[in-house]
């Protein structure tokens, strides 16, 4: 895979269709691969902004570690690599036009070795590629012939599960720290030609009569984490059906669930009658790449305390995140 600068762009486009990475190209900020707090990039906060937020940004920083750790071991079973990961999150980022994200995952992404020159592997990647694009930006268009194609290059259902949760979690990243940044009154740099249509709904986790396609854990098979985790979150409707197939990775399900938890208990003692709500919250699902202080600001003047702005807007966020694993994992019946 190769990664090039083009003159006067500043970003890095991320090609897909190559292994090739000449030893002499660097990542376009190198220093964003080093940061402190791993989901919201080191962004300059205030306390009384941050505080109330910790409950949800804990288990978010926490998958952070888990989905993108510096070493990776490959088996039969869970055939990603680092590369493999960090490659999905770039593309999920660069889908989003949140440069900053973008910067991060391209300076964590530029030193590691990419796969080999067979046709095979290039096959595969620009197959994970085109499917993180895909769900990231248009998951209408995903379908049982995208899931065949994953399956076709040699995923199992336990890489499955994890791209989906990476594409949905990246996405979910992008959005927030768009949010944080429009709080700051920082522009979000986004990118020539990333542009996302209206893909998704902006209030609550809507996939409806919703039936899984993948097999859940059998209980007769399952490990004690495993069945811990299907007692604690099949009750929590967002994830009741979700629950069986996401908990074959059950570290993955318990920080998505806390997340899940921590925002629908601040969003409840939240008031959402704004008027410029629906906006801000339209705007964010549909374009983080647009988000500014022009969305924030209204939400404030509306009598919207700052960190509430910021819960809502979370909340739509995160509901992105769950419908796309729902499209991903699943089919409506």
């Amino acid at each position: 895979m190769e990664q090039r600068r083009f003159s006067g762009k500043g970003h890095w486009y991320h090609e897909t269709q190559t292994n090739h990475c000449p030893d002499e190209v660097l990542p376009l900020v190198p220093e964003a691969a080093h940061v402190d707090d791993r989901f919201l990039l080191d962004l300059a906060l205030p306390d009384e902004i941050v505080t109330p937020c910790e409950s949800w940004l804990t288990p978010a920083r926490a998958l952070c570690d888990l989905l993108f750790p510096l070493h990776v071991p490959v088996n039969r079973l869970h055939t990603l690599s680092a590369y493999d990961r960090l490659s999905t999150a770039l593309t999920v980022a660069q889908a989003c036009g949140v440069q900053r994200l973008c910067n991060h995952y391209a300076a964590l992404l530029a030193p590691l070795p990419g796969p080999d020159s067979s046709r095979e592997s290039n096959q595969r990647l620009a197959q994970i590629t085109q499917y993180a694009r895909q769900l990231a930006s248009s998951p209408d268009v995903i379908d049982d012939k995208a899931q065949r194609q994953l399956d076709e290059v040699g995923l199992s259902t336990y890489d499955i599960i994890l791209i989906n949760q990476i594409i949905g979690f990246v996405g979910f990243q992008a959005r927030v720290v768009a949010a944080f940044q429009a709080l700051l009154g920082h522009p979000v740099r986004w990118l020539p030609g990333h542009h996302l249509p209206p893909h998704a709904p902006t209030d609550g986790c809507t996939v409806s009569d919703w039936k899984p396609i993948f097999a859940g854990v059998e209980l007769r098979y399952a490990t004690a984490q495993q069945l811990e985790s299907l007692s604690r979150w099949q009750s929590v409707p967002e994830l009741r059906e979700l629950t069986p197939v996401l908990c074959h990775e059950p570290t993955l399900l318990d920080r998505t669930g806390e997340i899940l938890k921590s925002l629908h208990r601040g969003v409840k003692q939240r008031d959402a009658a704004a008027r410029s709500l629906p906006v801000a919250r339209a705007l964010l699902t549909c374009s983080p790449d647009r988000f500014s202080a022009a969305q924030f600001t209204p939400l404030v003047d509306d009598g919207i305390p700052a960190a509430a702005a910021i819960y809502l807007l979370t909340w739509s966020a995160f509901c992105g995140w769950l419908d796309r694993l729902k499209i991903a994992l699943g089919e409506r019946s």
